[in-house]
């Protein structure tokens, strides 16, 4: 295994040299980057130059954007094409709009090599469209939330690639229900030092704090786009009232092992669920990437499920002479709601083994044409973030006080999981704000190392508040929509926002530095 997740595993790095040392060498062969190498020889996300402009009417309706997109792809192609078309495709956000001219460029250069992160592009399209909404709200003096309701995406509407919206659109709830949550009490005069910008530094006065608010609400496609044909299998088998499930799902800490397990459970009635990982003799499920796992291997487990539980109520039938299309499932019980009969799963299934496999496809995509057209992604998630921040405007420092959400998940299939997904998120976004930057100069990374490159901690988590909209989508075999990837795209540009708010001056930029604050 190489380890790791949130697409670094997208793209090769050593383990070309291994493969080949092996075949040299005829050995097994391990190796192993250093920190400072992993900097230099594998993938980041990329940095992205946009330009954009709204043209809105006098009540902050969108009547047209333009955009151009310029990625730095590094020294390799890699995945930049298609993390640039990810991104040219958001470029509306979950804005309504009919009229758009955008254009992208994804570039080699001497710099590092750059490919999948979480967000695939989307997250720089995020951070300038919502840049611009603030701005379209500030030249027009009105509120930036109205703006975004009132351009707020529905089921029905279009993309600018012509494409549909048939997932559950629920833009203006998502904004409305955060709208509700409750800000943070306001800055007490004499606040404990630690909660000031700078924590334990013991830099800032109370005095000199400023609060800002700021949001960022954001769509993101889920799952393989541009006409790739994904699939995942699974296997299950049920005997003597336990069931086991096979499947190459790579649990990278997402938490899929406990969804099949609960899907196995709620179809097939039975308590104890065991995974098979003796050997690999079981069909792929692509990688676990693009917030696909839960909506296709999931789909697999779930059908194969399905396809015992039928097996199974088939035999019941022909045993106790009953109609197999009226057998249900409850609890850990085959009933026949129409009459009498009634029969444990573990009764059931004594001396009976039952096993069947089911490979899960989504529905097909399409390739753009070559005017930016077609039905290129599967379906959609949508999210919305109010930042709450505390800023030092002498010394350029920055608390994040509290992160407010609402995302749209279809099913929450495992709230504890859904939420992990957010706070997660929520973190890695914080990051991307006001911390995570590799500073490149003539092809060189200079900052290599964890003492120079900053990662948010423990200390720099901000409250989060969030909430959970299940409207099921119609489309996904359960309903759930995948959660991994949204909750980090529009929180950067939701912090960044209330910066913004709480100086008064335009940051065009992330991360933000503290030069950016104090200049």
């Amino acid at each position: 295994g190489v380890g790791g997740a949130f697409g670094a595993r997208e793209d090769i790095s050593l383990q070309v040299h291994t493969a080949l040392l092996a075949l040299a060498t005829r050995r097994p062969i391990k190796m192993q980057y250093g920190r400072h190498e992993s900097f230099f020889g594998h993938v980041h996300r990329h940095p992205a130059t946009i330009w954009m402009r709204h043209h809105a009417d006098t009540s902050g309706v969108i009547q047209k954007i333009e955009a151009r997109f310029l990625f730095d792809g590094g020294a390799y192609a890699s995945t930049s094409s298609a993390v640039l078309i990810n991104g040219v495709t958001h470029a509306q956000g979950p804005y309504k709009c009919d009229n758009a001219v955008v254009d992208g460029y994804a570039v080699r250069t001497n710099n590092p090599p750059c490919g999948a992160m979480r967000g695939f592009g989307v997250v720089q399209a995020c951070f300038a469209h919502e840049s611009q909404m603030d701005k379209i709200a500030q030249a027009l003096h009105l509120d930036p939330v109205e703006v975004r309701l009132r351009n707020a995406m529905q089921q029905g509407d279009r993309l600018i690639t012509g494409q549909v919206i048939e997932s559950v659109a629920p833009v203006q709830r998502l904004i409305e229900e955060t709208r509700q949550i409750p800000l943070p009490p306001e800055a007490s005069p004499h606040p404990d030092p630690l909660s000031l910008p700078g924590g334990s530094g013991l830099a800032s006065e109370a005095r000199h704090v400023r609060r800002g608010i700021g949001w960022g609400v954001s769509i993101k496609n889920i799952m393989y786009s541009e006409g790739f044909d994904d699939y995942a299998t699974a296997r299950c088998t049920l005997k003597d009232g336990k069931a086991s499930l096979k499947f190459a799902t790579s649990e990278v800490g997402q938490g899929f092992v406990t969804i099949a397990q609960q899907i196995a459970r709620t179809v097939l009635g039975v308590d104890d669920v065991d995974l098979e990982a003796i050997d690999t003799d079981i069909g792929s499920a692509g990688s676990t990437s693009a917030s696909r796992q839960t909506w296709m291997s999931g789909g697999a487990v779930d059908g194969a499920c399905r396809l015992v539980r039928e097996r199974l109520f088939q035999i019941v039938g022909q045993q106790h002479n009953v109609d197999p299309l009226r057998l249900v499932i409850e609890e850990d019980e085959i009933v026949d709601p129409l009459g009498a009969f009634r029969v444990s799963v573990r009764e059931a299934t004594r001396d009976l083994v039952i096993t069947e496999e089911f490979e899960h496809h989504h529905r097909p995509t399409e390739d753009l044409d070559e005017n930016g057209q077609g039905n290129c992604h599967v379906a959609f998630a949508f999210v919305a973030h109010r930042a709450v921040v505390d800023v030092d405007p002498e010394l350029g420092l920055v608390k994040v006080v509290q992160i407010a959400t609402t995302q749209d998940v279809g099913r929450a299939l495992n709230p504890l999981s859904v939420l992990g997904q957010i706070e997660g998120g929520i973190a890695q976004g914080l990051g991307l704000a006001v911390m995570e930057e590799i500073i490149v100069k003539d092809g060189r990374v200079l900052n290599p190392s964890f003492t120079d490159y900053l990662l948010p901690t423990t200390l720099d988590a901000p409250e989060v508040v969030a909430r959970l909209v299940e409207e099921p989508d119609p489309q996904a075999p359960l309903g759930a929509k995948g959660v991994g990837e949204p909750p980090c795209i529009s929180v950067t540009p939701a912090i960044v926002a209330a910066i913004r708010d709480a100086i008064g001056r335009d940051i065009p930029r992330c991360p933000v530095r503290p030069q950016d604050i104090c200049l």
